[in-house]
């Protein structure tokens, strides 16, 4: 097989593998909480997106990885986690501008990583060699933070009621 087919089918089972684990143990708890500790529990893992800053490092990635690739990726990753903290930290004191920042980085996080793909398979086409040590974020990070994407927005458009 491969090193493109590999890859595809490494972010294949990335998605297979999150999705299993927010079936069986994060919607259960999700479904029951207040709407800002889930939006906080979700935003959590968002915070460490600035390890995306490694497709800029030599000897993570490989020299040949495409700038026009890895800037972007890079940059996009760290605002998401900019983006991410505000909104934890907003949520966590109760401020009352906290959804309207989870939207804003729920909207940027998951542009960024679509973008991420795009330009990774379509755009920049980089092969998946050239990733190096990175090849775990789009094959196992980006699918979990798609699918923590998915459950932001289907928590930000549920109708909740006041306690």
């Amino acid at each position: 097989m491969n090193s493109g087919a590999l890859f595809g089918l490494s972010v294949l089972m990335g998605f297979v593998a999150f999705a299993i684990v927010t079936k069986i143990y994060l919607l259960p708890p999700l479904r029951v909480m207040r709407r800002e500790h889930a939006l906080t529990a979700l935003l959590i893992p968002n915070i460490f997106r600035f390890i995306g800053l490694c497709f800029l490092v030599p000897g993570v990635v490989a020299a040949s990885l495409p700038r026009a690739f890895a800037a972007p990726a890079a940059y996009g990753d760290l605002i998401a986690a900019i983006l991410a903290a505000i909104a934890t930290l907003a949520l966590y004191g109760g401020r009352s501008w906290a959804i309207p920042v989870v939207w804003v980085f729920n909207v940027w996080g998951t542009l960024d990583l679509l973008l991420g793909f795009y330009q990774g398979e379509i755009g920049a086409r980089i092969e998946p060699g050239s990733l190096g040590a990175a090849y775990f974020i789009p094959t196992v990070l980006v699918p979990a933070l798609l699918i923590v994407h998915g459950l932001t927005f289907w928590l930000l458009l549920r109708k909740w009621q006041k306690a």
